[in-house]
């Protein structure tokens, strides 16, 4: 993935090129400021405006209704709240029926968080990289932004970058310029809400480049900032994504020590009898090669879903075994003898998980990687 932070200045996309690319902004429960937004994107962007009513109520219709009606935007409705994920999903499908000639859209959120300016830049870069997810990053080291907001997106770069293998500066940002093929690719990734923007960015790794563009970061104030991303509830959303993995990642080496024990004992029997002095090498061996084999089919097929050969996949993954038993054989002997107190055994278990958490990536980088 290749990620970068755009500096230089683009070409400025004409009236009727910026007609090519759709803005969509989902809206929950809107301020009347949302109006003098759209008022001055108008005047800025002659792109088609989409606007997603996401179960708002009556109370807000008024709102929605002006929108449409004296500002020329088109207004989905969901007659109850479903989510921002589901919002965005129902605009690309909209967006992909409707207009044949659309080269990408541009989503933005209703809060003001996001200036015009910098969704024409974003969609300009878009224009320059239509390859690409483009994002609009912000600067959170500014003494006005919001704890949870510092928190949140720190928090989650660690996570992304740990256990995604993804470098990325915003992940919580909603101004993104997303190309129309890759727009018809995460119709069906999975999210309905705040979740599913976190989605996009792990299925853009293997599908579409990503490009970072700084924005301006924009916010009335620390109390007065309105959003309705629920810290709890929607963070353990979003980490869930990332554990579910690891976890799968986990049962299935536990699994295959489990295959691997059971028939290790099966094998032990079936040859203490016939060569009583080399059985217990025998039912290791081939214990360890049928257990290691289940382990790979059980990662390239559920835990990394890797499309890529079995040929090429089998041999790294093999490959890779081999090193990691010959690491642990060495460095549990080399610290055997540097540190003779601490028994063997402990020192195994530590050595081993931490070859663990390395193969993890390995895995994931360079052995089940998809193929675009």
């Amino acid at each position: 993935m290749e990620n970068s932070v755009s500096k230089e200045e683009l070409h400025i996309l004409t009236k009727d090129e910026q007609k090519r690319y759709k803005i969509i902004i989902p809206a929950y429960e809107p301020e009347e400021g949302l109006i003098d937004f759209i008022k001055e994107l108008r005047s800025q962007i002659a792109s088609d405006i989409i606007l997603v009513d996401d179960g708002s109520g009556e109370e807000y219709k008024g709102i929605f209704d002006r929108l449409q009606e004296d500002l020329g935007c088109v207004v989905l409705t969901h007659y109850r709240n479903m989510g921002k994920g589901r919002a965005l999903k129902d605009a690309f499908n909209f967006c992909l029926n409707s207009y044949e000639d659309m080269k990408g859209c541009i989503t933005a959120d209703s809060d003001g968080q996001h200036s015009p300016k910098d969704i024409e830049r974003c969609m300009n870069e878009l224009a320059a990289y239509p390859d690409r997810l483009i994002l609009g990053v912000r600067d959170f080291s500014g003494k006005d932004i919001p704890g949870k907001s510092k928190f949140g997106n720190k928090t989650t770069i660690a996570v992304v970058k740990l256990f995604c293998g993804m470098k990325i500066s915003d992940t919580q940002t909603g101004l993104r310029a997303i190309p129309r093929a890759f727009m018809e690719e995460i119709l069906t990734t999975a999210g309905e809400r705040f979740d599913y923007e976190m989605n996009m960015l792990i299925d853009s790794k293997y599908l579409c480049p990503i490009k970072e563009v700084p924005i301006e970061t924009i916010y009335e104030s620390k109390s007065n900032h309105r959003t309705h991303f629920d810290p709890i509830r929607d963070s353990i959303r979003i980490y869930k994504i990332f554990g579910k993995m690891f976890l799968h990642f986990t049962i299935s080496s536990l699994s295959s020590c489990l295959v691997d024990l059971a028939l290790f004992s099966v094998f032990c029997r079936m040859f203490r009898e016939t060569v009583p002095v080399y059985y217990v090498t025998i039912a290791t061996v081939l214990a360890r090669v049928i257990s290691s084999a289940y382990n790979y089919l059980v990662n390239y097929k559920l835990v990394f879903h890797s499309n890529d050969g079995y040929v090429k996949t089998g041999a790294k993954y093999f490959t890779l075994a081999a090193i990691q038993m010959a690491v642990s054989a060495g460095l549990v002997t080399l610290l055997n003898v540097i540190i003779p107190f601490v028994p063997e055994t402990g020192i195994k278990v530590v050595v081993d998980l931490c070859l663990f958490f390395i193969s993890y990536q390995v895995q994931r980088e360079l052995i089940f990687k998809k193929i675009k």
